[in-house]
């Protein structure tokens, strides 16, 4: 069944090429992102170029999940013209790189809203739609980085990725009772097909980032790149986490997987997270709420 969606983060890697996917699939996409006028035009262009030649429903949406202007505006408008949102697609984030130390609080505190408080920007515009028909679907682009193994230099992301992976399985219980599913895809590291360490950002602080870089720690860049080489198939294909998206938008409801794991890299984070999930699913049996593990379907919606 053709279902309306919106993927924020689309301008590349996971988010443009689910949009793409997603698309090819038969449903109607809003790519969202930020500055399709300025320097996501050409983005902008090739999307609709993408559009026209495989014959699919493909639009872009200015929208940036650092305001909730431009996010109340972008939801309003994909609303305005197709009446609906059936699917969300979290994939708005950020990476920075660097000795946790060398990161100023304001920009652990950026990092935050971009990959975690610009969730709930976007959940307040679109939840009520989906309350008031009783149906829909949340997807959550996680990282495997917050229940299997980490490097480190990677603190702030790696720690905005958690919180927002802890939100979701809130959010899945809270949801349920309104008929709204939740599934979270767990991407593990991935050295190409997106722009995650090509746009990286800095430590603010160069001077105890040059600590690091020039006493015990030296060389601690080329380690991590060596590192994730070793441990990331040089065939490792981004493009499956877009996959994964579309097996879960189209299967029906009920049957949608709460997590699904794609990790080339296998870190063990499918472990950990079974580990985790089924805690969390104890307690609520515990304390007489096991309903919330289910979505509930209003055959009246």
């Amino acid at each position: 069944m053709k279902k309306v969606i919106v993927v924020t983060g689309a301008s590349s890697g996971f988010g443009r090429l689910s949009a793409e996917a997603l698309a090819r699939a038969g449903h109607v996409v809003y790519a969202s992102m930020r500055a399709t006028t300025g320097r996501n035009a050409d983005t902008v262009r090739a999307m609709a170029d993408f559009a026209e030649r495989n014959k699919v429903d493909l639009r872009t949406v200015e929208l940036d999940v650092q305001s909730q202007e431009s996010v109340d505006a972008a939801i309003a408008r994909v609303i305005a013209e197709t009446g609906r949102i059936d699917v969300l697609v979290h994939n708005a984030g950020h990476m920075a790189f660097g000795p946790a130390e060398a990161f100023t609080p304001e920009q652990y505190a950026q990092l935050y809203d971009i990959n975690v408080l610009s969730t709930q920007r976007v959940n307040r515009a679109v939840l009520p739609h989906m309350r008031e028909r009783k149906q829909g679907l949340l997807v959550w682009v996680s990282s495997s980085s917050s229940a299997g193994g980490t490097p480190p230099y990677l603190a702030p992301y790696f720690a905005a990725k958690a919180a927002m992976d802890s939100i979701a399985v809130q959010y899945a219980r809270e949801l349920s009772r309104w008929g709204i599913e939740t599934s979270i895809v767990v991407p593990g590291a991935f050295t190409s097909g997106t722009n995650h360490f090509a746009h990286a950002g800095a430590p603010a602080d160069k001077a105890t980032f040059a600590q690091y870089d020039d006493g015990p720690y030296a060389g601690f860049g080329e380690q991590i790149q060596q590192a994730f080489a070793a441990i990331v198939p040089p065939d490792a294909d981004a493009s499956l986490v877009a996959d994964a998206i579309v097996d879960v938008v189209g299967a029906p409801f009920g049957k949608r997987p709460f997590r699904v794991h794609v990790d080339p890299a296998r870190d063990g984070a499918d472990v950990g997270f079974a580990v985790l999930d089924r805690l969390r699913s104890e307690m609520l049996h515990r304390v007489g709420m096991a309903d919330l593990l289910e979505p509930r379907r209003d055959d009246r919606a």
